[in-house]
């Protein structure tokens, strides 16, 4: 068992065939395939639309127990409106989660880059209201980025609540210069703010966004390496998460980083091994 959560942002990527997926795995394969590697996934398909019930309960008969599936919350809620007026839509989505029982840990709020300090307040009550689940949430306003009396009010208060504050490193990303339309893609729609590797609870969350050279994005990872090690190493379980832009080698960059942190954790386990051939599962 890994001591902590390794994860790319999906799991059906169908150019991971062959070099991760066998050939001949189907899309209904993907899900059972990627968690024989990894223990984790950001659940960046509930933010764009709602699973219906039946794929809940399917993802629910393929996920092993011990899979986190950190579901971000719906944009229509995330960013919607005074979050006060969200919580029964919250409600209504974790109900419908329900079937995936602790897998959906934590629950990501992904907050718009316009909600700055002046909503804070709404923010401490939606947090308020669903304080009995794990909540990692992710802000883009730079004033939460200015090392300023807003970002430590909003620290201080996430802290207090054992609430995550998600890092989004892009640095990678945007350090690559490229004609290629998936990075050029990328770098128009991805946030570019300061690091902040924090730890407001025993499971500190990090994104990373990588450009399409994994050995490019390797000076960028180092300093992860060794915060995710030390980490590690005082109990903690962090969720890590590797991007590349068309998410092409997200996969191989996630293999690549455990690898890695394996230099520095020489006990760490190794990734299991995929079966040779994909299940016929059956499955739509």
């Amino acid at each position: 068992m890994l001591p902590y959560f390794l994860g790319c942002p999906s799991w059906s990527e169908p150019a991971w065939r062959p070099s991760l997926y066998p050939a001949s795995a189907r899309n209904s394969d993907f899900l059972s395939l990627y968690a024989q590697l990894f223990n984790a996934v950001e659940g960046n398909t509930t933010f764009y639309a709602r699973p219906s019930a039946q794929t809940v309960e399917r993802w629910a008969g393929l996920m092993p127990a011990g899979f986190h599936f950190c579901a971000k919350l719906p944009r229509d809620i995330s960013h919607g409106g005074d979050l006060r007026d969200q919580e029964v839509a919250t409600a209504e989505f974790l109900s419908l989660l329900a079937p995936l029982g602790g897998r959906v840990a934590p629950l990501w709020l992904q907050l718009p880059a316009s909600f700055g300090p002046h909503r804070l307040g709404e923010l401490l009550s939606w947090l308020d209201a669903f304080a009995g689940r794990r909540i990692a949430v992710e802000v883009r306003h730079p004033d939460f980025f200015a090392k300023g009396d807003d970002e430590r009010l909003l620290n201080r208060h996430l802290r207090d609540r054992g609430v995550e504050r998600i890092c989004l490193d892009s640095r990678a990303l945007f350090s690559c210069t490229s004609s290629d339309p998936a990075v050029l893609h990328a770098q128009s729609k991805k946030p570019r703010l300061p690091i902040r590797p924090t730890a407001f609870s025993d499971s500190p969350q990090v994104r990373f966004i990588g450009g399409p050279d994994l050995d490019a994005n390797q000076v960028f990872l180092e300093p992860w390496l060794d915060k995710v090690a030390a980490w590690i190493e005082q109990g903690l379980t962090p969720h890590v998460f590797l991007h590349t832009p068309d998410n092409h080698l997200a996969a191989a960059q996630a293999i690549r980083f455990h690898q890695s942190l394996g230099e520095r954790l020489p006990g760490l386990p190794a990734l299991p091994e995929l079966e040779p051939e994909a299940p016929q599962l059956g499955l739509l």
